[in-house]
């Protein structure tokens, strides 16, 4: 019934959503959403129990609950209740929990916010088949991915910045230095795994675009160990934390970024789940704490 698996993070808690291809909507896991809003400490048994008390109240409602079979933490699948979107917030509002406001905040504004309309457009690169062969390792590549996640979001969408910036104290490379530093990262070489991630980090070093260069730069990463290695980053086993302190201090030293990198690789380079779930990932890197 469906295809297409997500990880959504409310926080740091995740909650699972799957497309169903038959009725063309997503469904999330309300289990996952009782997890994220409560402090129970057993949220399946929370919400059977919820379930049972309020489905008369509640019928009509309750009734649009199916089941869909979503992998546990065990690797395993396992039938889950699932809400469709429209219905979330109706079945959270139901539900005996002090966090109920705040996931609603962030749960009808995330799809309709850049991050939320991105993340869309970049589920669907999947399929796009827009870079060449030829073409992956390229600074044109990285422009046309970012032109596809961010076009029509931000009006720099695919172009190089022209104004200098700093994240976190990090200054990136100088404007008027830019253009010379992206023609020699370009020329740098991609056949081993050192050479591939000395070229990342020295493309995040230089920051390319205004906003969206980790997003966009760790596809093209991906793209290049998949053409390089026929290997590709299983992203869910890379800590959001040691992620970026790994990027923060691969200005200096690629080592630990590189002991991060390695042993999430894998060769189900065509596994488009992976590919979706590591979408996720790349953009839970990049939420506010």
């Amino acid at each position: 019934m469906a295809n297409k698996v997500s990880i959504r993070f409310y926080k740091d808690s995740k909650v699972r959503a799957v497309w169903s291809e038959d009725l063309n909507k997503w469904f999330f896991s309300i289990v996952d959403i009782v997890a994220a809003i409560t402090d129970s400490p057993r949220p399946r048994v929370y919400w059977g129990t919820v379930k049972s008390r309020q489905k008369t109240q509640y019928g009509e409602l309750y009734s649009k609950c199916i089941q869909l079979k979503l992998v546990s933490a065990d690797g395993k699948r396992y039938a889950t209740d699932c809400f469709a979107q429209e219905d979330i917030t109706d079945v959270v509002k139901t539900l005996p929990a002090k966090n109920t406001t705040a996931f609603l905040d962030w749960f009808t504004f995330s799809d309709n916010s850049i991050d939320g309309q991105s993340r869309k457009k970049a589920y669907t690169f999947w399929e796009s088949n827009i870079i060449a062969d030829e073409e992956i390792g390229t600074v044109k590549a990285l422009q046309k991915i970012h032109a596809y996640i961010f076009g029509g979001l931000y009006d720099f969408a695919g172009q190089i910045r022209t104004k200098t910036i700093w994240k976190d104290g990090t200054l990136f490379c100088r404007a008027e230095y830019l253009k010379e530093s992206l023609a020699q990262i370009e020329q740098m070489p991609e056949s081993t795994f050192d050479e591939i991630v000395d070229k990342y980090v020295e493309m995040n070093i230089a920051h390319p675009f205004m906003e969206g260069n980790g997003r966009s730069t760790r596809i093209w990463l991906d793209m290049i160990f998949k053409r390089s290695l026929k290997k590709c980053v299983n992203w869910s086993l890379i800590d959001k934390k040691q992620y970026l302190k790994a990027m923060h201090a691969s200005t200096t030293d690629a080592q630990y970024i590189k002991a991060l990198l390695e042993p999430a690789l894998t060769d189900q380079i065509n596994d488009r789940e992976l590919f979706m779930k590591g979408i996720d990932y790349s953009y839970y890197y990049e939420q506010e704490e």
